[in-house]
């Protein structure tokens, strides 16, 4: 049986901005934008080729403060040219970092190793990590 994770709630301030930001800026595709009531709203995100979503909204998500999302991660094959698109789309995002050693040889050596961090407008922190393939 396979498990799965599909969505992670994100707490966010302010709806309209969050949604902007990862959609606008980080060009995640806007599956739905659902008004239940005057204090219910859920957005639903997804970044390009994922399976899995973010949620941000208001009313029926987890009470949680905004900002307090720590450790979130997306995998790229090219961590060169997802931060230049990062940094085209105006958001602020630290230099390419490597973290540790590969344990073998590969082809790229930012493969496994090369980050790059950035956070939301409430302080949810993202890190983003080179993958080009897998064993």
């Amino acid at each position: 049986m396979n498990w799965t994770l599909e969505v992670v709630v994100v707490p966010v301030s302010d709806v309209d901005r969050a949604k902007a930001f990862y959609a606008d800026q980080l060009g995640f595709v806007v599956d739905h934008d659902t008004v239940v009531s005057a204090d219910t709203r859920i957005v639903q995100l997804t970044p390009p080729g994922s399976g899995c979503s973010i949620v941000i909204g208001t009313g029926v998500l987890p009470d949680m403060p905004p900002g307090s999302l720590k450790g979130l991660q997306l995998v790229v094959p090219d961590l060169r040219r997802a931060r230049a698109q990062l940094v085209e789309r105006g958001v602020a995002v630290s230099e390419i970092q490597v973290v540790g050693e590969n344990p073998r040889p590969v082809p790229d050596p930012l493969d496994n190793v090369g980050f790059v961090f950035f956070t939301d407008p409430d302080g949810n922190a993202w890190a983003v990590q080179q993958i080009s393939s897998r064993a």
